[in-house]
Parts: structure tokens; sequence; C-alpha cells
């Protein structure tokens, strides 16, 4: 009697301790986006979609609006009030056109050159020859440092687009020379367009056990949450009949 009810209280408690599995858990990796709206009246948009994973950054870019023909530097700024400027703030440039340390104080400084080979670090800035022409998209995926890679997870990166065609000419021009290279116009690297890069919202996985997709994942938790359904009606099972052991031994 005794060794009786004692295992059956043994089973009903182990059949309660036993966790329900949680669902599967998102790989370690964060999706970004970000909409570039135009400075500098360049009439320049984009849409940026991307991922940072681990240290392993991917980047697409497919703008509108550039200048036809011409280069344009294109880099993920980090650090000031993470933001960007509007259209119309005035800058140092001619008949105040926003040069790129007009904003620096609010989309910070380049921590990622969007080069199209090569090195991509701040250095690489105004490798002219390295960046997309005209309205070209742009894909890569990069390595960037463990300080940078966290700051973008957490939605610290400001994309900006650079190069416009402040007077209409078709080129690269104008009396007034670049705050970054006096070698060039600042036409060649005055901001066109900038967006934040945020952080995309957390979502469930797709498929599952709702679904029955999801492969091992989707699977692993539904067999953990039926089983344990099978061993709590095993443990009541057990239960009810030692009950009615006790009854007819009384």
């Amino acid at each position: 009697m005794k060794t009786t009810r004692t295992l059956a209280l043994a089973a009903a408690l182990t059949v309660a301790a036993l966790p329900l599995a949680a669902p599967a858990m998102a790989a370690d990796k964060t999706d970004l986006s970000a909409s570039l709206t135009q400075l500098n009246d360049s009439g320049v948009t984009a849409d940026v979609t991307g991922s940072i994973d681990g240290n392993e950054l991917t980047i697409n870019i497919t703008p509108n609006g550039l200048l036809a023909d011409a280069p344009h530097a294109q880099h993920i700024h980090i650090g000031g009030t993470n933001s960007c400027p509007s259209n119309d703030m005035e800058g140092s440039g001619a008949d105040g056109a926003l040069q790129v340390s007009d904003a620096a104080g609010m989309y910070g400084a380049i921590a990622v050159s969007l080069t199209t080979e090569g090195d991509s670090s701040p250095d690489s800035g105004l490798a002219v020859d390295r960046f997309p022409v005209g309205d070209a998209s742009y894909s890569r995926t990069l390595e960037v440092s463990d300080e940078v890679a966290d700051q973008i997870a957490n939605g610290e990166g400001v994309v900006v687009l650079h190069g416009v065609d402040l007077n209409g000419s078709g080129t690269y021009d104008g009396d007034v020379v670049s705050d970054l290279d006096p070698s060039l116009p600042e036409e060649a690297t005055d901001p066109a367009a900038c967006g934040t890069l945020d952080v995309a919202q957390m979502s469930m996985p797709s498929g599952g056990a709702d679904t029955g997709a999801g492969g091992a994942a989707g699977t692993s938790t539904t067999t953990f949450v039926v089983g344990g359904a099978a061993l709590a009606a095993a443990g009541a099972a057990g239960v009810v009949l030692l009950r009615r052991r006790t009854g007819q031994e009384g």
C-alpha cells in the first residue's frame, strides 16, 4: 500500500515538473531598414534593407534621383544625435547648401564606407572610384568591428548618400570646394539623401507548430507539448487507480 501510493505520487510530481517547450528562438540576427529622403533639394530618395549578424553587415540600397554618370559616396554614419537634418537646413556651401560637416553633429562621423569592393573603413570615405555611379543599386556584405556591429544593432546608424548637382550643370563643379577634400568641388561630397538605419521589430519565425512547417524546431515544440499532455494524463490515471485500490483494500 505505502509503496504503491509513493510511486503514484512521484509520477504525478514528475509530470508537474516537466516544462513545456518554449518556441524556438530566432537566430542572433538583426534586420535593418531605412527610407532616405532628400537633402539640398536634390530630389534623391532611397530604400535600404539589410541585417547585422555578428560582425557581418549586409546592406542593399536602391536609390532614385542621383546625378547620372557620376560616382556617389555612401556611408553609414554613427554618432551625434543619430538623426538627419531637414531638407531646408542651411549650411556653409554655395547659396546656403548643406555640406557634410554642417550636419555632423546630427548623423555623426563615417563608420562604414559602403564601397563596391575592397576596404570599407572610414579611410575609404572618399574612394570615388569604388562607389556606385548614378542610380545603380548596391548590395554588399561587409565585416565590421564589434563596436560598430553593436552600435548598428542598437539602431545608431544613419545612411547618407553624397553628391549633388546644385547648379544643374550635369556634372560636379562650382566655385566652393568640398569641406572634406579641397581638391573636389562641394557638389561631389555634399549630402544628397539621409535616413536612420532602423532596427526591424522582432517577429515569430514563420511555420512552426501551427502550420506543421519549420522543420525540427516546430516538431520539437509540438512533441514536447503533446508528450507532456500524455504524461499528465498517465499521471492522473495513476492517481485514480491508487484511489480505487485504496478503497478496495479499505
